[in-house]
């Protein structure tokens, strides 16, 4: 599958989910849809990962994978905490909502985020990360 987009350096996934975790990073992995994926199990340690890696932007992912419902630091949280970093941090670090909550109310309320590129409903699969890649992140 040639695609003449940018490959993905660095992908985050953010949830509490370890099964999901588990299934994004095999379907991440086998679609060689990004060369390396970090696993954050909450919105606090993803957080604390930007915080200790924004001002080396190498270590930045390119997009996080952000699930609504966890516990203490929720989706919502996270974007709101997220909106405090520099503009660099910001506009490298593409978050996309992967969540299981069809809550119409939360949907809503996340897609009308500025930072939030695209909502996806788990489990992660092929033609999702395709659609992704059709986007022209860069």
């Amino acid at each position: 599958m040639a695609t003449d987009t940018k490959a993905i350096d660095l992908v985050m996934l953010v949830d509490d989910n370890d099964t999901d975790n588990f299934i994004s990073k095999r379907i991440i992995e086998i679609t060689k849809f990004a060369s390396d994926v970090e696993i954050k199990n909450s919105g606090k340690s993803a957080l604390e990962y930007l915080e200790q890696n924004k001002e080396d932007h190498s270590r930045l992912p390119d997009i996080i994978f952000l699930d609504i419902n966890m516990p203490i630091v929720d989706g919502f949280v996270f974007l709101y905490e997220f909106e405090k970093f520099a503009d660099s941090v910001k506009n490298k670090c593409k978050v996309i909502i992967l969540s299981s909550s069809d809550n119409k109310r939360d949907i809503d309320k996340i897609v009308n985020n500025d930072h939030v590129i695209k909502f996806i409903t788990k489990p992660l699969t092929e033609q999702s990360l395709e659609e992704i890649r059709k986007m022209n992140l860069n």
